[in-house]
């Protein structure tokens, strides 16, 4: 088929790209393949203001377009071949969508006459993404591109954000689609679209409920950095005097140095200081908070019976785990802003004690952080690196964190001391390799701010070979690997759980410096923790990719703030 019928006709894989463009794309990551060949085409042909950036394996595509997504609140485009293109771009559209992401991943699939016929790379893309994602569909026919697309953008957009799935069989691609049909609602671009606010009704019964206990506390998840609500939240906070504890996800709702906020509570970054705080209270707030098993540690904390408020955009969260008093179904700065105004109206209250509560959790939080991080010892304590790490990078800077080592580290210990979406980690799925993909996705949505991707070497075997992407394209990243030779989080799981049967999880140490460096990084391996602060230092001030290998104590023999572990 030819790839225009008439003048006034375009083809399938020109309407995508006019589409994409039209909702105010300008990255994609992703793959060639041969099914992806007229889209590249149309690309390579029309004139546009999309960048295309080739990565090395569609998994990572699928990372940078999440990481993308949560730095510029745009929806992140992501791209790949049929077959095994597909099957590998999975992982970051289920941990999108249960991140709340709005990612896009756009698969090209054999002809749909082929179908059946055993074409080489046939799939049935459909019901493979079916469960991983908030839109899913195979377009069937060409005249349906901007329709589609805007039908995927609308639905990841609205409502809880989540990611989409376009097929894009290669016939379609070639196929005429009509001009005229191409035009998109800009807002759809972005995330939250159209945000709801509260029912009156139900504000008045939320604010009611707390200003009744005698020691509430709110744990906020990712929903209020999500709807950019953390001014609101902050003079809700302050205006009460109210106790806030955070989860990962909700780091930077509100700044970590604040007197009324402990930082992060549950089962993987919260110490037994923050889970002392959640035991004091008579009255819980949940804001954009699904209130899972990291967050209450199994849902022992808050214990069950303690009095709960839920704020939540998703009316599917609220009173899945507790019984609630009040369930509030809004967007969590439109809620806030609700419950500020409903404040004001009742004139001044009588505050919580939140931040002298607070204040002697955290100073021995500290102290108890600070004994760790002073030490000399080698292989050089993780805490050691965050406490030279914080005082390396500036407020600006973007951290991201993989699951394993890393992730209660940053998540209990790199205080935050502005709001916003500072530090991230893939905490729905946790699957390892997310860390250097979704920093570079950082990297090209937040051009000069200084982003610092922090990982096991584990998880540095799963995905290193993007640092050739990263080289590149001069992306002026910080590689950070907490070097120990082992799987750490499952052995210090068999040291705990398993009377130390350790069982295939320690490989051989990996010179990752000298790996790096052939990949043109350039590279530093530290073994003296005394080292740590010129290195960062060093590394941080390049103006082009960088890596740190860090010789690391191992999980197994760490104090990790993991509960699990500790008791």
């Amino acid at each position: 088929m030819p790839e225009a019928t008439a003048t006034n006709m375009m083809t399938g894989a020109e309407a995508m790209v006019r589409m994409l463009e039209a909702h105010g794309v300008r990255h994609i990551f992703g793959l060639c393949g041969d099914t992806t060949l007229p889209f590249y085409d149309a690309l390579y042909r029309l004139d546009h203001k999309i960048e295309h950036i080739l990565t090395r394996d569609e998994r990572c595509a699928a990372y940078m377009a999440d990481g993308y997504a949560r730095v510029t609140k745009k929806v992140g485009v992501c791209e790949g071949p049929s077959g095994g293109g597909a099957t590998y771009i999975l992982p970051g559209l289920v941990e999108a969508n249960e991140s709340s992401v709005p990612i896009l991943a756009i698969t090209s699939d054999v002809g749909t006459r082929a179908r059946g016929h055993y074409p080489l790379t046939e799939l049935d893309q459909e019901g493979l993404m079916r469960p991983l994602t908030k839109f899913n569909a195979m377009i069937a026919h060409s005249d349906t591109v901007p329709d589609m697309v805007r039908t995927a953008f609308r639905t990841m957009t609205t409502g809880r954000p989540g990611s989409a799935h376009l097929g894009f069989p290669i016939d379609v691609q070639r196929g005429p689609a009509n001009p005229d049909d191409l035009w998109a609602h800009p807002v759809h671009g972005h995330y939250p679209a159209h945000p709801f606010g509260p029912d009156p009704d139900a504000i008045d019964a939320a604010l009611d409920a707390i200003l009744s206990a005698k020691f509430p506390v709110i744990v906020c998840g990712g929903g209020i950095v999500l709807a950019g609500g953390e001014t609101e939240f902050g003079q809700f906070v302050e205006a009460l005097d109210i106790a806030v504890a955070t989860t990962i996800s909700g780091q930077g709702s509100i700044a970590e140095t604040h007197p009324n906020c402990i930082g992060v509570v549950g089962s993987n970054g919260g110490v037994p200081e923050t889970r002392e705080l959640v035991e004091q209270a008579d009255l819980v707030l949940f804001i954009g908070c699904r209130a899972g098993s990291v967050t209450t540690e199994l849902w022992r904390y808050p214990a069950k019976g303690t009095r709960i408020v839920h704020i939540d955009s998703d009316p599917e969260v609220i009173g899945a785990s507790y019984r609630t008093e009040v369930a509030v179904v809004s967007d969590a700065r439109l809620a806030l802003a609700a419950l500020n105004k409903a404040l004001a109206a009742k004139g001044p209250q009588t505050d919580f004690g939140g931040a002298k509560a607070i204040a002697p959790l955290k100073q021995k939080k500290w102290e108890n952080f600070g004994h760790f991080a002073g030490s000399t010892d080698r292989p050089i304590k993780p805490e050691r690196t965050i406490a030279a790490l914080r005082a390396v990078l500036d407020d600006d800077a973007i951290v991201v964190g993989d699951p394993g080592t890393p992730c209660p580290y940053i998540s209990a210990y790199y205080e935050l001391r502005t709001t916003g979406r500072r530090l991230f980690s893939n905490r729905a799925h946790g699957a390892l390799g997310y860390a250097l993909s979704a920093a570079m996705g950082a990297s090209v949505g937040a051009p000069g701010r200084k982003i610092v991707s922090l990982m096991g070497d584990g998880s540095f075997g799963f995905t290193c070979g993007e640092l050739e992407t990263a080289v590149r394209k001069a992306m002026p990243i910080t590689f950070i690997v907490f070097s120990n030779a082992v799987y750490g989080w499952i052995k210090a799981g068999q040291k705990t759980g398993f009377n130390e049967r350790y069982f295939s999880v320690d490989f051989d140490r990996t010179d990752h410096a000298a790996v790096a460096s052939a990949f043109g990084v350039k590279s530093w391996t530290v073994e003296d923790p005394d080292h740590l602060i010129p290195v960062l230092k060093d590394a941080v001030a390049h103006d082009g990719p960088t890596l740190v290998d860090i010789i690391s104590q191992p999980l197994q023999d760490a104090a990790a703030p993991v509960s699990e572990w500790i008791a």
